[in-house]
């Protein structure tokens, strides 16, 4: 069998105490890799988990180019963005719920539950784990996908 046969790579198991730590980071929340070029060779995807203590709120971010999906696994975080006209907009979810976070938009993420962590599952479609922080909401970057002229 060939390193370059594209019908016979191998599946790549990382065991849940494997998560690497080894990440970009935002204050107030910490994120673990799993499958990215690093851990896996992976060319166009990353994901990973972030984990929200009690009582505890994100610094503000966005991820540059990539798109976010996340799963919410336990906890009830709250995730917060800004609509220019209504201000700060709070998405509130429950385990099992998913959340889009598109390209550049800011963000963070508050955990309001004053005994348990929050954790969610995340994946970008970029295979590198950007973080970008800054110090509000306000948009800075390029414009959004899909958004109007």
């Amino acid at each position: 069998m060939s390193e370059h046969d594209a019908f016979h790579q191998r599946l790549h198991h990382i065991a849940s105490h494997a998560l690497s730590g080894d990440t970009a980071q935002t204050t107030g929340m910490r994120r673990v890799e799993a499958i990215s070029g690093a851990t896996v060779g992976s060319r166009n995807l990353w994901m990973g988990q972030t984990h929200v203590a009690a009582s505890t709120n994100s610094g503000n971010h966005h991820h540059g180019e990539s798109e976010t999906a996340i799963y919410v696994v336990s906890g009830n975080p709250s995730f917060v963005f800004l609509d220019p006209g209504q201000g700060e907009i709070r998405v509130d979810t429950k385990p099992g719920d998913y959340i889009y976070v598109p390209p550049w938009v800011p963000h963070r993420e508050e955990n309001p539950d004053p005994d348990n962590e929050a954790v969610v599952v995340i994946s970008r479609t970029t295979q590198d784990a950007i973080v970008v922080n800054v110090p509000d909401l306000t948009w800075v970057g390029p414009v959004a996908i899909g958004s109007e002229d």
